[in-house]
């Protein structure tokens, strides 16, 4: 097998790329990587935190990728190594986050779905994820709560009127996965994760959601990247292989 090409790297996303949704990578897919890895220089780059990048990857995610984003990249690995974290707290201030979350709350409070369940806003270090149906519900009624959003727009409606009402924040609203959609600041988007990849001139973006309003859709259509749509894990894998492990 070739030797790594230099300058080169693949980036993806993990929820619809490497996995299904909210499901552990297979064995297959993982092997895939490792092979990849020998051509190229390989990294992932999530809107989840850490642990929930590590449940769908493994305990070993950071030591498996050369680079490994969480939260878009707010919290930054490299060959093993946490190299920087950024904190939306910080960031915003405690005032302006309390008026974001009462605000969204009553909001939930208000919103007629067929059911709820718990955990409607996560914060994370770097990011809010707002769930309208709420994180604690089970993988079915995850699958049953998208089918219905596709019909009614429950998220897109909700995204609607916070970016209005908190347009003074600067904020970036992204819906990704099946049930929920991220908040944070301007900039914090994937594309974040793009500066610490300034040894890269040629950065390939492997993302599932790469329309505009998904939360690859920054990511995707960056000049400094090579966007690719995926539909599937099994696409992902196809699709590398024709562009990185072709014979020549």
């Amino acid at each position: 097998m070739a030797a790594r090409k230099p300058g080169l790297i693949a980036l993806f996303d993990v929820d619809g790329t490497l996995t299904a949704p909210r499901k552990v990578v297979t064995p297959k897919m993982f092997e895939f990587m490792r092979e990849l890895r020998k051509v190229v220089t390989v990294g992932v780059v999530g809107g989840s935190d850490l642990s929930k990048i590590t449940e769908q990857l493994g305990n070993t995610v950071i030591n498996d990728y050369d680079y490994v984003f969480s939260e878009n990249g707010l919290v930054a690995h490299k060959d093993g190594k946490l190299i920087d974290v950024q904190s939306l707290k910080s960031f915003l201030g405690e005032e302006k986050l309390k008026e974001f979350i009462n605000f969204t709350l009553h909001y939930i409070a208000d919103l007629d779905i067929p059911i709820k369940r718990g955990t409607f806003i996560e914060f994370r270090n770097g990011m809010i994820n707002v769930s309208p149906i709420g994180r604690n519900c089970s993988q079915e009624e995850r699958e049953e709560f998208e089918r219905y959003d596709k019909v009614h727009n429950i998220r897109p409606k909700m995204v609607s009127v916070l970016r209005e009402k908190f347009a003074h924040l600067n904020l970036t609203f992204s819906i990704g996965g099946q049930i929920s959609f991220d908040v944070f600041p301007q900039g914090w988007d994937k594309t974040y994760c793009l500066r610490y990849l300034g040894d890269f001139s040629e950065i390939h973006f492997f993302g599932d959601k790469t329309y505009k309003g998904g939360n690859d859709h920054e990511i995707y259509q960056s000049e400094r990247t090579v966007g690719h749509t995926v539909t599937s894990p099994d696409d992902t894998v196809e699709q590398c292989k024709a562009l990185f492990l072709a014979e020549p």
